[in-house]
């Protein structure tokens, strides 16, 4: 496929930070990709009435309709160009990066990192709250200077050609950008992968990062998250809080994360999903329930924390880079080396967001344990797993609160 970013290398040092910018795709793929949408060879509908066999056939082919027809890259394509991007090589691999810089001073730096099946899409609607937050009913002492990178193997960073790109190597590599763009003291928040390669950040603790914001907190006793992985019975002494996070755990590893054992062990299989759009698309659907009930409610013609151009976004990003199975990798590379949502051992600074559908829950008992210096906790009422894109105002206001302290 043709090169979708444009980077300026010349003679500049490996180090430097280059300007990039999201070539014009060509219409061509963009007409090939809706002749492969449109030409999808389609099994019968599942045999049960719910979302039990996964993602369903009609929710699917109402995605597919608009994916088609109606959506329009080039309306992403010009979001992601209005920002400053960039591209550095950390280590060999080109590391892709948004960043913003606050028009208020003393605007405290912040890296941000999404997750799977993710981009920086997800982020993209916290941007402005964030370093714009007078624009928002916020106070300029709120305000952030925003560092949003593409993880390795996904969007437009480079795609590692070695193993070895796991979340502590990513986290280490956040730390050297970072210090490349001049920041000595900064701050790291994350979800899903991001979380994971942020809380590696918290367990190696650079002298220059003051605290980590996650909303996946890796807050689960080791106890509780053995029990609930191995389907054994629920620990005795739990409050009612606790059982009800320790049910939803049970749920997610019995049967809600079949993507990450199939990428955790066997990522190259996947060849169907970097073939076929459509495959690619229920694949990323199937994230978790919660997730997949607001999207599909998006899809029947509902109204959301996400639309029908948010999803596509995403996912059209992966398919014109190529990246699902680079992108794939990054379970394979974690696999065996540490858990999800389990106790990591951070001891910095650590503010925690806890909404109530995302895949692991966080009782404030939990986090008081799992983060010996929790500086804010905060239970929503709404938002799930892709909370930075869902409910990016909630979301920002979690940003501004968790790292308030820090300033």
């Amino acid at each position: 496929m043709t090169q979708v970013g444009a980077t300026q290398r010349g003679s500049e040092q490996a180090d430097a930070i280059r300007p990039f910018h999201i070539k014009n795709v060509p219409e061509a793929e963009l007409t090939e990709l809706r002749r492969r949408i449109n030409a999808t060879k389609w099994p019968e509908r599942e045999t049960v009435t719910d979302a039990s066999q996964g993602v369903q056939l009609a929710t699917s082919q109402a995605l597919a309709r608009y994916w088609g027809t109606d959506y329009d890259w080039r309306k992403c394509e010009a979001r992601l160009n209005a920002l400053p991007n960039f591209i550095t090589e950390i280590d060999g691999l080109d590391i892709h990066f948004i960043h913003v810089r606050s028009k208020h001073e003393n605007a405290l730096p912040l890296i941000v990192t999404h997750g799977w099946p993710g981009s920086v899409v997800e982020q993209l609607k916290i941007v402005d709250p964030l370093t714009n937050p007078t624009a928002h009913g916020a106070s300029a002492s709120d305000a952030f200077d925003l560092v949003i990178p593409s993880i390795p193997g996904y969007g437009f960073s480079g795609k590692p050609t070695t193993t070895g790109w796991d979340p502590a190597h990513i986290a280490r590599a956040w730390v050297v950008l970072m210090k490349r763009l001049g920041y000595t003291k900064f701050v790291a928040q994350g979800g899903d992968w991001g979380a994971v390669i942020t809380e590696q950040m918290g367990v190696q603790a650079a002298p220059e990062l003051l605290g980590i914001h996650t909303n996946m907190p890796g807050a689960v006793p080791a106890d509780v998250d053995k029990a609930a992985f191995t389907g054994a019975a629920m620990p005795d002494g739990l409050s009612p809080e606790e059982k009800l996070a320790f049910e939803r755990l049970t749920f997610v590893y019995s049967k809600g994360i079949a993507y990450g054992y199939q990428m955790g062990l066997r990522p190259q299989t996947l060849y169907g999903i970097a073939d076929s759009p459509v495959g690619l698309a229920a694949y990323f659907l199937d994230h978790d329930a919660w997730s997949y009930a607001l999207i599909s409610r998006v899809f029947a013609g509902e109204t959301e924390g996400l639309t029908r151009d948010d999803v596509l976004d995403n996912i059209t990003i992966t398919w014109l880079t190529n990246t699902a199975l680079s992108g794939a990798r990054l379970y394979w590379e974690y696999w065996g080396k540490g858990g999800y949502f389990n106790v990591k051992g951070v001891s910095i600074p650590v503010a925690v967001s806890a909404f109530p559908d995302e895949i692991d829950l966080c009782p404030r008992s939990w986090a008081e344990r799992a983060y010996p210096k929790l500086i804010h906790y905060n239970k929503l009422d709404k938002g799930g797993h892709f909370a930075a894109w869902e409910q990016p105002q909630l979301f920002s206001e979690e940003v501004r609160a968790g790292f308030r302290s820090l300033r």
